[in-house]
């Protein structure tokens, strides 16, 4: 996903009278539940999609996460733990998946959670009618892709309801991460009843809508949403908050305001706050499974040229755009797959070897006046347009601009756009270069390399290689994770290599780290570098007067 993700912002139409400086309704506190059970929390960007099928950002994803559950959780450490499903048996051949439901499990209005609202949820997604954003996200399943891309029937799909507790699920070939992969909101269960019950305006109100896990969503609106305690969770004494309000605020100087006049327990802040805050013990960061990047529409002549790339890519100081630009922790990319995925225990850029492309501005010229040659060109063409998000990366757009131009005399224009305006042209292949990310929404590093085979949906450069489709499936279909491994790490080098034969097809700019202030008091707020960004089961507000 996205996911994280690479997220397609779909934004709900926001009236500005929802937030008012003077009247903002989840401040007055539930007389109902103390103070010690409330955590108020600050985002940043705005709910589209409570839909699980449709669901597109971020904070959508966070919410769903924390009133919603599959048949595995993400739990403390990042380690997998039992969700809706009590058991899991795994076939010889690690194709088929055998999941025991709990008994106990129930949905808010005291129906059963059953497996067949695993199997209905999981082909409502891939029903191509739907679009979902995320569908391929159920693609290990057999027969999944087929459906969803039109060439296949819903019941060619292997997922099976054997009784109410038993769901069998067959995949195309052994999948490593496959229980990482439940955890994921496209994963959840959703109720055939309540669905077509309402139809087009299922989850588009609280009360249309149902949920199975530690939380039930109260009130919602694009720009807040309250939540409170679901009484009907399996797990319900392990909860310990009564209620949580979630209020976005874009501006970082207003919720830091929020939060140091105690309207607020938890907040985002970019890189202009850190440096303020960073000795404070309120102060907390989490390293993300996630990566910025500078794509090249190899549709174009002028960037098809793999010299081009590959001096763009060596002319760019990415210490220079962390240390001087972002300075909120985010480190130097020096390749696709952050450090904070691993495999097997250890992280994936200590098991290829470390970074796998630098900063080099001699060899940067020498590779641009090559494809200059090769071009028939005797100066860079002049009429190149990077599209940049309309956030504090522009600030890098404008670093990548500055120091292309001193290095290699290559003149671009920067189109600073919101985001939904910038995935519409992404999508159309509308641009030159564009800045881009991808957040993993599970464990497996494969999610950054499957996105630039040729036939993805994702691949808005439009690089096409052979040698590197080969790579990514056999990497998909390898039986051991040491070989896998050793084919990911192969196709990433070719993917973003600048040495000859390797590609340079996509430019790292730098992994993310995600910067809050939260009060001492916050406890068992666990956060992962992948996936929903916090869970909220095990929080508590110990000590909040």
């Amino acid at each position: 996903m996205r996911k994280k993700s690479l997220f397609i912002a779909s934004v709900v139409s926001l009236s500005l009278s929802l937030l008012t400086a003077c009247s903002i309704p989840w401040l007055e506190s539930n007389e109902a539940i103390p103070e010690n059970k409330i955590l108020r929390i600050m985002e940043s960007n705005q709910i589209s999609n409570l839909d699980s099928a449709k669901y597109v950002d971020i904070v959508s994803w966070n919410i769903l996460y924390n009133v919603n559950e599959g048949l595995m959780r993400l739990g403390p450490n990042n380690r997998l733990v039992n969700g809706m499903a009590e058991s899991v048996e795994v076939s010889p051949d690690k194709k088929t998946y055998t999941f025991k439901l709990r008994d106990d499990a129930e949905w808010s209005d005291e129906e059963p959670v059953t497996a067949h609202d695993f199997e209905y949820a999981w082909k409502r997604a891939l029903d191509p009618r739907i679009k979902s954003e995320y569908a391929y996200i159920l693609y290990p399943i057999m027969g999944a892709e087929e459906y969803n891309k039109g060439r296949g029937s819903a019941n060619q799909v292997k997922v099976k309801a054997i009784d109410d507790h038993t769901l069998e699920v067959c995949l195309k070939q052994p999948e490593h991460e496959f229980l990482s992969l439940t955890t994921q909101s496209t994963y959840f269960p959703q109720r055939k009843d309540i669905v077509e019950k309402y139809g087009e305006e299922y989850a588009k109100s609280p009360d249309k809508m149902v949920y199975n896990g530690p939380f039930i969503i109260d009130s919602v609106t694009p720009t807040q949403v309250r939540l409170l305690k679901n009484e009907r969770y399996w797990d319900k004494d392990t909860v310990q908050l009564g209620q949580v309000d979630v209020q976005v605020q874009a501006d970082t100087s207003k919720r830091i305001n929020f939060y140091n006049s105690g309207k607020a327990d938890i907040t985002k802040i970019d890189s202009e706050f850190v440096y303020a805050f960073k000795q404070t013990t309120d102060y907390t960061s989490l390293e993300l499974a996630s990566s910025q990047y500078l794509l090249m529409n190899q549709s174009k002549p002028f960037f098809k040229n793999p010299n081009i790339r590959r001096a763009i890519s060596l002319a760019i100081d990415r210490n220079e755009i962390v240390d001087r630009v972002l300075k909120d922790g985010s480190k130097p990319a020096g390749a696709l797959i952050p450090p904070a995925l691993s495999v097997e225990g250890q992280s994936f850029r200590q098991r290829a070897g470390g970074e796998v492309v630098g900063h080099n501005p001699s060899l940067a010229q020498t590779y641009f006046n090559k494809g200059l040659r090769e071009l028939g060109l005797t100066r860079p063409p002049e009429s190149i347009v990077m599209l940049s998000f309309n956030d504090q990366r522009s600030y890098v757009a404008l670093s990548i601009k500055e120091q292309l131009k001193a290095k290699l005399g290559l003149e671009i224009k920067l189109n600073t756009l919101p985001r939904k305006t910038k995935v519409d042209h992404e999508l159309k292949g509308e641009f030159d270069m564009t800045m881009s990310s991808w957040f993993a929404d599970y464990s497996d590093p494969i999610g950054f390399l499957e996105i630039w085979t040729a036939n993805s949906g994702l691949n808005y450069m439009k690089f096409n290689n052979a040698a590197y489709d080969r790579l990514i499936k056999q990497a998909k279909a390898a039986a051991s994770h040491n070989k896998k491994t050793s084919l990911m790490i192969q196709a990433e080098k070719l993917l973003v290599g600048t040495g000859e034969g390797q590609q340079a097809a996509l430019v790292p700019l730098y992994y993310e780290t995600n910067s809050f202030l939260q009060k001492p008091y916050v406890k068992g707020l666990h956060r992962h570098p992948y996936g929903a960004e916090y869970d909220l089961k095990w929080a508590s507000v110990d000590g909040k007067q």
